[in-house]
């Protein structure tokens, strides 16, 4: 139920080895909006989620969080069902929107959501916390769009920090949308609306590390542009702009594709990502 002052909803998942090769998951609750749906395992005994949005939100006033913890030696992919859009509410209260991941030692995580959309006249506050231990793997994507076709976009404020072993690894905010000094101009989104990053923390890169360049594919100015730069710890993260959804996700996925080809390979973890599964 939405109540005065928005919707308050909190979903929890835990992803824990089974012994056995693959992952078992003990905790899988949902909340108001944020229904946990169980998919199809994916490779090397991955446990899958995929996040079904149960009714409209994120909107003013709504404190929306999503919690998940990933143990020693379990894989876990989290994806959504559909894109994510936040709207304008009776409350004039930006929404929240909070994510909370641990990942500890040997665990690997696939944080692969799809795009939040940024619809006029909303307020939007966003915040990921990620907490890994030394040993620990994480594919992280997020993606944001300004506005559905033809409108002018909403406010959007992205906060992700990232900590490994208790030391910050990355730290960073965005901010766009009415009110936001120059958030649409050169030094930021140049007239781009759809901006995306992907964050990759892997051991592979403690000895062979990334090296920092513009992805070959991305220098077609209409189609969007990348970077990828690696960390002062064993991660690369790659930041591209591009005028719409589907040309940001071609970019991530040739990043993705750059970052392992200058990874040191490792046959028995391939990085890839999970095909489309039907949710059950």
């Amino acid at each position: 139920m939405r109540a005065d002052g928005g919707v308050r909803a909190v979903a929890r998942l835990r992803a824990v080895a089974d012994g056995r090769g693959g992952t078992a998951l003990p905790l899988l609750s949902g909340d108001g909006p944020l229904a946990l749906r169980r998919t199809r395992p994916g490779p090397e005994g991955a446990a899958a989620v995929t996040v079904v949005g149960a009714m409209s939100a994120p909107l003013g006033g709504d404190r929306l969080r999503i919690e998940a913890e990933v143990g020693r030696r379990a894989r876990l992919t989290v994806g959504s069902a559909a894109a994510t859009l936040s709207l304008p509410g009776r409350d004039a209260a930006p929404a929240a929107y909070e994510v909370r991941l641990t990942v500890a030692d040997e665990g690997t995580l696939h944080w692969l959501p799809e795009p939040l959309i940024a619809a006029r006249g909303s307020d939007l506050r966003m915040t990921t916390l990620v907490e890994l231990a030394a040993t620990a793997r994480l594919l992280l994507r997020e993606e944001q769009i300004l506005g559905r076709h033809g409108e002018q976009p909403g406010r959007l404020t992205s906060r992700l920090t990232v900590t490994r072993e208790g030391t910050p690894l990355l730290d960073q905010e965005l901010s766009f949308g009415p009110g936001v000094p120059g958030w649409d101009g050169p030094a930021v989104l140049a007239g781009y609306r759809a901006v995306g990053q992907l964050l990759l923390v892997d051991q592979d890169f403690a000895t062979s590390p990334a090296t920092p360049h513009v992805l070959a594919s991305a220098r077609d100015s209409a189609g969007g542009r990348a970077a990828l730069v690696p960390l002062a710890g064993p991660a690369v993260l790659v930041t591209a702009v591009a005028p719409d959804g589907l040309r940001l996700r071609r970019l991530l996925d040739h990043a993705l594709a750059e970052a392992k080809a200058q990874a040191k390979p490792h046959a028995a973890r391939p990085i890839t990502l999970p095909a489309p599964q039907a949710v059950g």
